[in-house]
């Protein structure tokens, strides 16, 4: 009988040794909605929009008032991720090869499985949708995710384009066919990962990153849609439009409110399951957004909107529960941003960080758990534009306290002309950006400035040619058929997306490899033509039937080494690009 008590007593000191403490470690999920704003929450003060349970999430957890994100979305899930500015990252854009986060750059989930912790995500990962890129490829050991920045784009599934019900989703790798509206799949998916983990004995960090309420509109939950189609949303609508636009505008409301509430339920959700497995109490749940509204609409008493350095375009409240450390009314003003996330959650978890990685965050764990924490006056940037290399002084902002200098210059060029008229304001007493003190306060002018320039300068230059992108590897046993598609193209004809625009792909090649190279359009209405393929000093033509989506292929033999691949299809003497390549290696 001895032998038989004294045997489990030393498997587990055996299993404490391996792994102390593991049973007191908080397990971790971090929700981050798409597009949803800062102001479209009943606790930030949105009495149109139903947010039930994200306000009653709120009124019992700690609560970030002053925290910041990048203005689109990209750029802050590269900051989220890794804890350092997304301009180190070589993640500068949202789209045409320009959203690629390095494969060196080191995640939270690769931090926190290394650590003993299961990962998962369920959603959007928007930083690479090919190896060695992709989520899974990054420290997410499950992962329920779809391509490029959101259903609806190029990068879609063919067959399945813009579909959030019964989407095609991306399921560890491979294509899958799913039933059901896609933000309810991502909670169903994290819940039945956080299932299994708590089943196993195991710490969990689950990241549920929706496409919603991002565009495109016409899919969105039919009996909020229906909740939502007759409300009157004036009072959140900015700006005096006609009566024409303004029911267009309405109509654009309901059905973003209605993928909102269908967030907010499944929110409600996830806290059910947490208390039904009896783990809620040591569960750290943050909510933020990704960047400000997709549509002129309310952001309290700030100005701007998505893709915007005004504070309407890179605010976020940071919701942060987690009932054994943080009390419900502990809040802080202090100057907060995406790059703390990874290092608050290490924190945490009491996870180090690896000697000699650099992080642009720190945590903010202190200002929830302590009485007098100190918080030493920081500054914190948020730049991002289009194009290959950014521009100094082009669409940015900075931050320290109260201050904010900003350059307002505009996300969707890629240069801006002659000197940077660069405004300066003191939120704390003028949150709606009103009056420039740029000429009141020259010597605040000239000291931020001179912070920005060596700021930079120091993101710029991370690693020697800083702004290249990352190549995809073809030809692994990780991916023996990669999806080329216009998301991660390098744009050189046409506006990008457009169906006479035209590109190529930076691949790598670690061997010589014969491959199937499938050319794929959007739709079967194009007339017949030719398709020239070249890498390198290699081409191959190959025709082009008349009114066929798909199945036009050739056999071709790639070299090892880096390959720059382009496919130009010639329809009647225009010149394109296709919608989709394959390359399978045979």
């Amino acid at each position: 009988m001895m032998m038989l008590r004294l045997i489990p007593l030393a498997v587990l000191v055996v299993l404490l040794a391996v792994n102390p403490a593991k049973a007191d470690r908080p397990n971790v999920i971090v929700i981050m909605s798409d597009d949803q704003g800062g102001g479209d929450y009943g606790f930030m003060g949105n009495e149109i929009i139903r947010t039930p349970q994200l306000d009653a999430m709120h009124a019992r957890s700690g609560f970030l008032s002053n925290f910041y994100v990048s203005p689109v979305c990209a750029p802050t899930r590269a900051c989220l991720m890794t804890g350092r500015y997304n301009y180190r990252t070589r993640c500068i854009d949202t789209y045409i090869g320009r959203a690629m986060m390095d494969t060196e750059e080191v995640t939270i989930a690769e931090l926190l499985r290394d650590a003993g912790y299961r990962t998962g995500i369920y959603g959007k990962w928007h930083m690479g949708d090919n190896y060695p890129l992709r989520a899974m490829d990054q420290g997410f050991e499950d992962s329920l995710v779809h391509r490029g920045g959101g259903i609806g784009q190029p990068s879609d599934p063919i067959g399945a384009e813009g579909k959030y019900t019964d989407p095609t989703l991306v399921k560890n790798g491979v294509e899958v066919q799913m039933e059901g509206y896609c933000t309810d799949l991502y909670f169903d998916a994290a819940m039945e990962f956080i299932d299994s983990s708590v089943q196993d004995g195991e710490n969990f960090f689950t990241y549920i990153a929706t496409n919603a309420p991002h565009g495109p509109f016409h899919d969105v939950p039919p009996e909020l849609y229906e909740e939502y189609r007759d409300v009157d949303f004036s009072p959140i609508l900015v700006g005096n439009l006609p009566e024409k636009r303004r029911k267009q505008e309405f109509d654009k409301l309901a059905r973003i409110a209605a993928m909102i509430t269908n967030i907010d339920d499944n929110v409600g959700r996830l806290f059910k399951k947490l208390e039904q497995l009896g783990i809620d109490e040591n569960t750290i749940v943050m909510y933020l957004n990704d960047n400000g509204p997709n549509t002129g609409r309310y952001v309290g008493n700030m100005r701007g909107r998505k893709s915007h350095v005004d504070d309407g375009g890179i605010r976020s409240p940071l919701l942060f529960h987690w009932p054994a450390k943080v009390a419900a009314d502990q809040t802080s003003a202090e100057l907060c941003a995406h790059i703390d996330v990874l290092p608050t959650i290490l924190d945490a978890c009491d996870v180090d960080v690896p000697a000699g990685h650099q992080l642009d965050g720190r945590s903010f764990l202190p200002l929830l758990t302590e009485p007098n924490p100190q918080w030493p006056t920081r500054q914190v940037v948020f730049q991002t534009h289009r194009g290959d290399v950014p521009q100094p002084f082009h669409h940015f902002a900075l931050h320290e306290d109260h201050w904010k200098l900003v350059h307002p210059s505009g996300f969707g060029k890629e240069r801006f002309d002659g000197p940077p008229q660069l405004q300066l304001y003191d939120l704390s007493q003028d949150p709606r950006q009103q009056e420039d003190l740029s000429q009141q306060y020259p010597e605040v002018k000239q000291r931020l400035t001179k912070a920005y320039e060596a700021w930079f300068a120091d993101v710029s230059s991370t690693r020697p040619d800083n702004y290249a992108p990352p190549r995809i590897v073809i030809g692994t046993e990780h991916e023996p058929d990669t999806v080329l598609t216009r998301q991660d193209w390098r744009h050189v004809q046409g506006r990008p997306w457009a169906a006479d625009s035209n590109g190529f792909w930076l691949l790598n090649n670690p061997q010589v490899t014969d491959y199937t190279i499938e050319v794929i359009f959007r739709s079967a209405d194009h007339p017949a033509g030719k398709a020239v393929i070249k890498a390198g000093e290699k081409s191959w033509t190959i025709p082009i039937a008349a009114n066929q989506q798909r199945g036009h292929m050739a056999n071709i033999e790639l070299g090892e080494g880096d390959v720059k691949l382009s496919v130009d299809v010639d329809f009647e003497g225009k010149i394109q690009g296709p919608h989709q390549v394959v390359l399978s290696r045979d």
